[in-house]
């Protein structure tokens, strides 16, 4: 049998998953969270083969939480579940620790498959994800890279969720920073993207396909 958890902030998401993750016969459901701390909670405990983490989560995010996750437990496999389409939002998880990356868009059947990929010790990132890193190193070696991918991590988290319309305030208690530290982050993003306004924000986002 392969252990699962399931972290994502919403009750509903956690109710789809686990019923159709019932329909599998090598999978058992043995723990469920809400938030990143609970997360990392779960992932000491040593009894799960895959751990199931969703990105945007209000208290302890699911990025900070995969930091502190892998510098714990470095062996346990991750598979983030975003509602984030950017590659390089991708790649600066993979690099972070993640063994697998995949939208929340995507077909139940796929994260059956990623799952299955992960408790076998190897990586896995969609079709669709894939071709759109290979799109991103020929833009790289072409100089026509997207401005967005001067940011770092934290400031492409930042950016990404005051794209979604949330105020200063409630990134810094999803992120556990300060509103001080965050509005920091928030003009490090606007400089490095030339812009001047959070509706400016959410425009390039969208343009960019980063949000929906």
């Amino acid at each position: 049998m392969i252990r699962l958890a399931i972290v994502d902030d919403h009750a509903l998401v956690r109710a789809g998953l686990r019923q159709y993750f019932s329909e599998q016969a090598d999978f058992e459901v043995v723990a469920e969270a809400a938030d990143g701390r609970a997360a990392l909670d779960i992932a000491r405990q040593g009894e799960v083969d895959v751990l199931l983490l969703d990105i945007a989560m209000p208290v302890h995010g699911g990025v900070d939480a995969l930091a502190a996750i892998h510098a714990r437990m470095p062996g346990l496999p991750v598979l983030m579940l975003s509602g984030f389409s950017d590659t390089h939002y991708a790649t600066a998880l993979l690099r972070q620790g993640a063994s697998g990356y995949l939208s929340k868009d995507c077909e139940p059947e796929e994260i059956v498959r990623a799952i299955r990929v992960l408790a076998r010790g190897r990586k896995y990132i969609s079709a669709g994800v894939a071709e759109r890193l290979a799109e991103g190193l020929a833009e790289d070696a072409a100089g026509d890279a997207p401005l967005h991918s001067r940011l770092s991590e934290r400031e492409l988290q930042v950016f990404l969720r005051l794209a979604r319309g949330e105020t200063v305030g409630h990134v810094a208690q999803g992120m556990c920073l300060s509103a001080k530290t965050i509005s920091t982050y928030r003009s490090r993003v606007m400089e490095k993207l030339n812009l001047t306004s959070n509706s400016e924000l959410t425009y390039y986002a969208l343009k960019q396909d980063l949000i929906r």
